[in-house]
């Protein structure tokens, strides 16, 4: 007994050593944007409301980008001018620099408060309900990959005896707990979408024999981190939906990352060797890198 104790010390002790990727639990991070994330209730929307500084979408929003971080899995991107890069159509979806977009608004928002007298006591609940909707968008092909709406409750109550008790006022926490209520409905099905679909990158340079391509250590590549390469399928249109679809890849070799640098998740490269089928440098956009 004592020996076998020994051999899982250890063998644990070695795992511990070992980097993430060896020991097969490491992900690498997807690039999302949230953007567009409105409020098109009517609620509180006098003369002066302001469409940019509107609470709610700011409650929804900061709600969003603390789920999805604290996950892990995600390196959020800020983009103000997000609306103008998706009106360029496929050129703006190359310029976001994210792997994924994320379209939400606040579809409904209500609040009611409810109360019962009787002859020693009183009671007061406030509830608010929230909808929330959400589109995935995949940046590079433009297309929808996951839709939904939910909703989500929230309420207080309080009670008063014999005019003993709270009187509290309009709990304005609600509005955040049901929001989130929503959010936490949708988010799982966010990551998950996101994380099935493979890992994508691409070789942006060949400079004396090294591979550059884009990302890096925020992402969780690391040195000695192996990709597949491919060149991209045709391109051909679908008669029934009037879109066109790139067929699947022609496997070309292998990349491996030697080192990375950059300030930034937006500015990271890694340099590279390759081996496998020659490459058109010339027309390196035909090509693509999957970890799948």
């Amino acid at each position: 007994m004592k020996a076998i104790y020994r051999f899982l010390v250890a063998l644990l002790m070695v795992m511990t050593a070992l980097p993430l990727a060896a020991q097969g639990e490491r992900t690498i991070k997807r690039k999302v944007a949230i953007g567009r994330f409105s409020n098109e209730t009517q609620y509180a929307k006098g003369v002066f409301y302001d469409k940019e500084n509107d609470p709610m979408r700011k409650q929804a929003l900061d709600i969003l980008s603390t789920r999805l971080a604290s996950t892990g899995k995600f390196i959020l991107l800020e983009r103000e001018d997000l609306d103008i890069l998706l009106s360029e159509a496929g050129e703006g979806m190359n310029k976001i620099g994210a792997d994924y977009i994320i379209l939400g608004s606040i579809t409904e928002f209500g609040r009611k408060t409810e109360g019962e007298q009787k002859v020693f006591s009183s009671t007061k609940t406030q509830t608010v309900e929230a909808a929330v909707s959400i589109r995935l968008v995949e940046a590079a092909t433009g297309l929808i990959i996951y839709s939904d709406e939910a909703k989500g409750f929230a309420e207080t109550s309080s009670k008063q005896t014999m005019g003993i008790g709270g009187t509290a006022g309009y709990d304005a926490t609600l509005s955040d707990k049901a929001i989130s209520a929503a959010l936490s409905q949708l988010v799982e099905n966010i990551i998950n979408k996101c994380m099935d679909k493979p890992w994508r990158s691409f070789i942006l340079s060949v400079e004396d024999g090294a591979y550059i391509i884009s990302g890096g250590t925020s992402q969780g590549l690391v040195a000695g981190d192996s990709f597949t390469v491919y060149r991209k399928g045709k391109v051909v249109k679908n008669p029934q939906t009037g879109m066109n679809v790139e067929l699947p890849g022609t496997r070309t070799g292998v990349i491996t990352i030697q080192s990375s640098f950059g300030d930034t998740p937006e500015t990271e490269l890694s340099f590279c060797s390759y081996e496998g089928e020659a490459l058109d440098v010339d027309n390196l956009m035909n090509y693509y890198i999957m970890d799948k």
